[in-house]
């Protein structure tokens, strides 16, 4: 019996790429994203795509009932819908800072709490969370970005050992640097919230630097092949990190000393 997916964010990127590789691979897939003309070319496929704002609750009720009136079952749920909304936190402002949690966050936690009934009915269920390196390590001007990321993987540990008890697996995913319209959205956000900030000069400074590596990022197809990989996993692992250089910097943040770990983030961006 096909497993029932759905992913959310599946218009561009790692979800994208998710979406592609699992129906390949005899899953039913169902794609969601608030842009569904950019998922087009994933109906051409054969995957179904579905109108869902992560940041609205009738958005994902609606969405949620939508795929259970037709499968009767949701299998596996990969969050993966999420933005950086990047700015010296002096900057960012308390709208900003909430409508990052409420994305990033709050839209996977309600996600989960709605697919969860059925996962119990069956004694079986994939929760997938996109958390990031930095949900682990935090650098200048991401303050918010990274509190969401590290608030879903501190989530994703709690919910781990709620659920087990019904067959249900909680998967962290853990990207690097990756291919994703998510850099360009961080890059502009970090220019357009620091015009006239204080901060102006460290933060250009960052930018640059960040800018130079862009064209070494990974492929999203990289993440696709880990989300498949935990999934298909009869004991899968809590955590699984992938994409340019997610495991040597995790590495360092647990070898490190907090203050060395300083040093070594300020000497990257000069």
């Amino acid at each position: 019996m096909k497993k029932i997916v759905l992913i959310t964010g599946a218009s561009s990127g790692m979800g994208k790429e998710t979406a592609k590789l699992l129906a390949q691979n005899n899953y039913t897939v169902y794609a969601a994203a608030r842009r569904t003309e950019k998922m087009k070319d994933l109906e051409a496929i054969g995957i179904k795509t579905i109108s869902m704002d992560v940041a609205d609750d009738n958005s994902m009720v609606k969405g949620i009932q939508q795929i259970l009136n037709i499968e009767k079952r949701i299998d596996i749920l990969v969050n993966n819908a999420g933005f950086g909304a990047y700015g010296a936190i002096e900057d960012m402002t308390m709208e900003a800072a909430k409508y990052q949690l409420e994305v990033n966050l709050f839209g996977a936690s309600r996600l989960t709490q709605l697919v969860l009934p059925e996962m119990r009915k069956n004694k079986f269920g994939k929760i997938v969370n996109i958390t990031s390196v930095g949900g682990k390590l935090a650098t200048p001007y991401g303050g918010w970005y990274h509190a969401s990321k590290f608030a879903l993987e501190g989530l994703s540990d709690a919910l781990r050992n709620e659920v087990k008890q019904f067959g249900i697996d909680v998967i962290v995913i853990e990207p690097g640097a990756v291919e994703s319209e998510w850099g360009d959205i961080a890059m502009d956000s970090l220019v357009e919230n620091s015009k006239n900030s204080p901060y102006k000069t460290a933060i250009d400074k960052m930018a640059k630097s960040l800018k130079s590596t862009m064209d070494k990022r990974s492929k999203p197809i990289v993440i696709a092949e880990l989300i498949k990989k935990g999934i298909e996993s009869k004991s899968p692992k809590a955590r699984y990190a992938g994409g340019f250089m997610a495991k040597p910097t995790l590495f360092f943040k647990w070898f490190l000393s907090d203050k060395m770990f300083d040093k070594m983030l300020a000497s990257q961006m000069k």
